[in-house]
């Protein structure tokens, strides 16, 4: 009995589809919408320590009047509504895209360990199928030496 194999139809697809990655890995600009852009280049521009930086500058131009008010609920507010608000935005951004690629690395290098694993799959099959002409050719002659025998003993 002869084992045919038949390869899996994800396997091409995981061959043109590539890695699950996030857009910024695969698409062009031009792939991409007027909204999709201009959403692009706002977080890339607010997503930066350096807009934390200016941010942080602009928040306070107000806190010597937040603090002069005397006020705690005035403070208060300007801590939660300024600085946190405007400071931790850009802050919380830029993790955001630290872990995003610490994530599409991950995926890349499941994809190709995938890919790796695939290969390794079709050295096994190869070896295998060697294998079963190995063990085809031995109980073919186990098949012959037992009709010799067999005529052998008739005799």
């Amino acid at each position: 009995m002869a084992y045919e194999y038949k390869q899996h139809p994800h396997v091409e697809a995981r061959k043109t589809k590539g890695p699950a990655v996030s857009k910024r890995h695969h698409s062009s600009k031009s792939q991409l919408s007027l909204n999709d852009r201009i959403g692009l280049g706002v977080t890339k521009r607010v997503g930066s320590m350096w807009a934390a930086y200016v941010f942080f500058a602009l928040t306070l131009v107000s806190l010597p009047a937040a603090l002069a008010s005397g006020n705690t609920l005035i403070i208060v507010s300007w801590v939660a509504q300024t600085f946190l608000q405007l400071v931790l935005l850009p802050i919380i951004i830029v993790g955001q895209n630290i872990q995003a690629k610490s994530s599409d690395d991950r995926a890349i290098a499941t994809y190709e360990d995938a890919g790796a694993i695939l290969e390794e799959s079709k050295e096994i099959q190869a070896h295998l199928a060697a294998q079963d002409q190995a063990l085809n050719a031995i109980v073919s002659k186990m098949q012959a030496l037992e009709e010799q025998i067999a005529k052998q003993l008739k005799k």
